[in-house]
């Protein structure tokens, strides 16, 4: 038995848990649906760094914009199951897309409207961005296209806050009455418009790749998280290249988030943000 399966159980016991269902892993975390206190919840095991500052920003952010959390200590979070029945990707898929990014911003707004607090653990934009300088400097092209906007908005920074780090369509779920909530958060700090930079890589490959829906997705969060239109241009390309050096790091297939640099690229040009 893994160790954390291990921990998984250690939980179950310590908080007096009921299964509600089989654990599961990602490369990041143990999980397992369980009852506590006659309700439904979601208790997560963290293996990685990354995974545990994202505990601590979601006791920070305590329920407001995101998933409540039940109890907490060590690598475990316990966080209420969030049962809506609608879905962001489905809304996507099924032309509500103007209507899901609507939601994905104003949930993004919340979270952003929060003070920031002392949070030492917190991780730098600048250090994320390692991999697309690696990338840069290996393959050039558009990586290094890109890794000289993101260093233009690294020298000039705006409208710093405490960041998600992982938005897309999947992160934010359903919960009835409590309207739309973020989880699996990753701790970062920096500019706000990087937060919703991802949004135009998902949640699949034939929508982050249509022009028409690109361009409409960069009307609508322009005017809803009042982002300037060619700075939000400049955090897509930033973002989407260096989502695709960390797809060819895994051995993955980049093509997706390159087709939206490039939908960006070729969008802003030679403007100034």
């Amino acid at each position: 038995m893994s160790e954390g399966l291990i921990r998984l159980r250690d939980y179950l016991t310590l908080w007096q848990l009921t299964e509600d269902g089989e654990p599961f892993h990602t490369h990041s975390s143990w999980l397992q649906r369980v009852c506590y206190d006659n309700r439904p919840a979601m208790l997560k095991i963290a293996l990685s760094a990354e995974e545990r500052r994202g505990s601590q920003l979601m006791m920070l952010w305590d329920g407001r914009g995101a998933a409540r959390v039940l109890r907490q200590g060590g690598d475990a979070i316990l966080l209420e199951y969030l049962s809506g029945e609608q879905s962001l990707v489905k809304m996507a898929m099924e032309n509500q897309d103007d209507q899901a990014t609507c939601i994905i911003c104003q949930v993004v707004n919340q979270l952003h409207s929060q003070p920031i607090a002392p949070y030492a653990e917190l991780v730098s934009l600048s250090e994320r961005f390692k991999s697309l300088s690696l990338a840069a400097e290996e393959l050039g092209g558009v990586f290094s296209q890109a890794e000289s906007v993101a260093a233009r908005l690294f020298a000039q920074p705006q409208d710093i806050t405490i960041l998600h780090g992982d938005i897309h369509h999947g992160n934010i779920l359903d919960a009835g009455e409590r309207g739309w909530l973020a989880i699996d958060p990753k701790g970062l700090l920096g500019e706000r418009g990087f937060d919703f930079a991802n949004i135009f890589c998902n949640p699949r490959a034939d929508i982050a790749t249509s022009a028409q829906r690109f361009f409409r997705r960069l009307e609508i969060v322009t005017e809803t998280a009042n982002i300037e239109r060619n700075r939000l241009l400049a955090w897509i390309i930033s973002w989407s290249t260096l989502s695709a050096a960390w797809f060819i790091e895994e051995g993955g297939n980049p093509e997706t988030p390159l087709a939206v640099a490039q939908l960006a690229l070729r969008e802003l040009g030679d403007s100034d943000f």
